[in-house]
């Protein structure tokens, strides 16, 4: 148990700044939100509403003894700014994601609060999701043998949602919104260097930023993976499709709809053909019943603290954080891989050995 309840402030009272209070935060034993910050007056006014205190300027929230946290839920090219300002001012901050647009930036970061000595954590939340935690667990556990092949996908038909992410210069599109969820999952979950990435953006709607993409990846283990985001899909494809060497692993959507086939050991009946189209064909028939076994999708059983739970024990000095900064860098610097690959129309090769964008 801990010792101390802290303080936390929310600069940026929008969509992520109001859930983090409604919901991530709200009965939380340990950190209560005392106050927002929101240049904005309808938001300021929600936030009233709400029951929060309202600050007038950001420096009023950095000079109040107060505040132990500052959680940053802006539009994404403000983060470096606040988050250096309330480091410089001895508080612990939260920051949403994508940290920032540019690692250069995240690098900056880093150094002002080991200087400062405080924590500073960025809100990748998704790593807590059960469809990526039930796809890890296969892969963790090899239940359809040695993973060889990855597909993670979100799609919608919706376009790209709200008003800043159709802008280029607070770093809007689908690789910054969404790209950054999937690709941390990703690299969470496959612990090997990258050696190539090859990307295309789509541009469907007319938009100054992408409104989708598709990223392929090849891991130095052997694993590959395309990672894809679309807005503009009326029909989804699976959340997740993976493959190994003994079979094969489906996740349709967030409500964890899916299944496993897996290959049966010693002699089966050989497939049959089947006529398809203006042909026949044996290596695409389906495997005969006594070949395969289908069973459901295993069990989650938590295995670690929950995102605020873990911001407290590393404050305290009693835990590591879940999301390492390290991480979340190796993320941007793939973002910034991935950007240049589409922009070049190239494969881009040594992966880890391409320097951020200064």
């Amino acid at each position: 148990m801990t010792s101390k309840n802290y303080h936390l402030v929310i600069v940026g009272y929008g969509g992520m700044g109001s859930y983090h209070a409604k919901h991530l935060l709200k009965g939380n034993q340990n950190i209560e939100v005392i106050g927002t910050y929101d240049k904005h007056e309808d938001r300021r006014t929600a936030s009233m509403a709400d029951g929060y205190k309202t600050y007038e300027s950001l420096s009023a929230v950095l000079s109040d003894d107060a505040v132990d946290f500052v959680l940053i839920a802006t539009p994404n090219d403000v983060h470096k700014e606040i988050a250096i300002a309330a480091l410089n001012a001895g508080k612990h901050v939260i920051c949403e994601k994508p940290v920032t647009i540019y690692s250069a930036d995240l690098v900056e970061i880093m150094e002002t609060a080991k200087i400062n000595d405080r924590a500073f954590i960025v809100h990748q939340n998704r790593r807590w999701d059960e469809d990526f935690l039930t796809m890890k667990k296969i892969y963790d556990e090899q239940i359809i043998g040695d993973v060889f092949h990855i597909e993670t996908r979100v799609q919608g038909a919706n376009g790209i949602p709200g008003d800043w992410r159709h802008l280029k210069e607070y770093g809007g599109g689908m690789l910054l919104d969404w790209g950054v969820h999937l690709l941390d999952q990703l690299l969470f979950m496959i612990d090997s260097k990258i050696t190539s990435v090859f990307a295309n953006f789509s541009y469907i709607l007319g938009e100054d930023v992408d409104d989708g993409f598709q990223v392929f990846i090849t891991f130095e283990n052997g694993i590959t993976s395309l990672v894809e985001v679309g807005t503009t899909n009326f029909i989804q494809l699976p959340r997740w499709y993976t493959k190994g060497t003994k079979g094969t692993a489906v996740i349709h959507d967030w409500e964890i709809n899916g299944k496993i086939v897996t290959q049966n050991s010693g002699e089966v009946e050989a497939p049959k053909p089947i006529k398809a189209g203006q042909g026949l064909t044996k290596t695409m028939a389906p495997p005969s019943e006594k070949a395969v076994s289908t069973s459901d999708l295993p069990k989650v059983v938590k295995t670690m603290e929950s995102f605020y739970e873990n911001v407290v024990s590393v404050v305290e000095g009693s835990a590591e954080p879940i999301v390492k900064n390290e991480e979340v860098l190796r993320v941007l610097r793939l973002m910034e891989t991935i950007f240049k690959s589409a922009e070049t129309n190239q494969v881009i090769q040594d992966f880890d050995l391409v320097p951020a964008k200064n």
